[in-house]
């Protein structure tokens, strides 16, 4: 089956992916929006953070798309490659919270799957998206 997934326990429509726990920092939250260059003051200053309505600093959507993204690829191996990752966010996450990332395949084309991802922490959902991956070599890990 060259240049399809394996269509095995880690690869089949309707296989859930094991959860993950990320414990949220600040320093996760901080280092995040530093890495992804947004240097919004809602990210890395809790008194500015306060001042406009939040009640800390609260995680960027592009650490969470990396979050996601990388829950996803450790799943399928280090021959992943990520074709498209989209998030909707929804409850904010805040230092000291917890997030548990769990996914499901929802589809297999060939070497490409669909994965449905979603991010629970302790006030809410706080992502939702679909990923795209392909797996080159034939399968998962």
């Amino acid at each position: 089956m060259d240049g399809e997934l394996e269509p095995d326990a880690q690869t089949r429509p309707g296989t859930r992916l094991p959860p993950l726990t990320i414990g949220i920092t600040r320093t996760l939250i901080v280092a995040g929006a530093i890495a992804s260059r947004d240097y919004q003051d809602v990210h890395h200053d809790a008194e500015l953070a306060r001042q406009k309505g939040s009640p800390d600093v609260f995680m960027n959507i592009l650490t969470t798309n990396g979050l996601v993204g990388r829950y996803v690829t450790d799943h399928f191996g280090p021959a992943a490659v990520l074709r498209r990752v989209a998030v909707r966010l929804g409850a904010p996450n805040y230092p000291g919270d917890t997030m548990v990332l769990t996914g499901t395949v929802e589809e297999v084309d060939g070497d490409t799957a669909t994965v449905r991802v979603v991010g629970d922490n302790g006030i809410g959902r706080h992502v939702t998206g679909t990923v795209i991956v392909t797996v080159p070599d034939g399968g998962a890990r």
